[in-house]
């Protein structure tokens, strides 16, 4: 029974329908890619072995590493949006893990940075790969003029909610054309 109400509320749009059977139709289409994304999120981090937001922070850091940035505790913070405390106890699970190692800083004994183990990006990569592969195949059955159209569509709607979000002060937002 639980299920039900789930899936019914991640059914309903909390807002007046479109006015057109087209836009109803793609905003049911845009309520099940929500409903979908969510299940690929539960699955990456269940497929992972970690808790949400420990997850997520090795996403970070992942990234991070992959552009050559060296990520510090502070930084996490910043990331996640979390107290110290949190972030704390976050990175102590991935060093004992063996996903995270802290290096020194070069110039700080104070400070230190979270480096990625290579099977922290291996366990990182292996988790979303299905998701991405499975989106990269749908995108790539379309037509060159119908993922035009859709790509237009997709970041009207995303300009439209990241506008919403700077209009009520939410500096965590994406910026419009990423």
């Amino acid at each position: 029974m639980p299920e039900t109400v789930v899936r019914h509320e991640g059914a309903h749009l909390h807002a007046e329908g479109p006015s057109t059977p087209e836009g109803r139709r793609l905003s049911e289409a845009i309520l099940h890619l929500r409903r979908a994304e969510r299940t690929q999120a539960d699955r990456a981090q269940r497929a992972s072995g970690l808790s949400a937001v420990d997850l997520t922070a090795l996403r970070h850091l992942v990234q991070g590493h992959r552009d050559e940035q060296n990520l510090s505790p502070k930084n996490l913070i910043v990331m996640l949006d979390a107290s110290s405390a949190t972030v704390t106890n976050v990175v102590e699970r991935l060093v004992q893990r063996g996903l995270v190692t802290r290096v020194q800083h070069p110039r700080d004994r104070r400070a230190h940075y979270l480096v990625p183990t290579e099977e922290a990006i291996r366990l990182v990569d292996e988790s979303l790969m299905p998701h991405d592969a499975a989106v990269v195949s749908a995108i790539e059955s379309l037509s060159p003029a119908d993922a035009g159209v859709a790509a237009e569509a997709v970041l009207r709607i995303a300009t439209r909610l990241d506008e919403l979000s700077a209009s009520m002060g939410d500096s965590r937002r994406t910026p419009a054309g990423v």
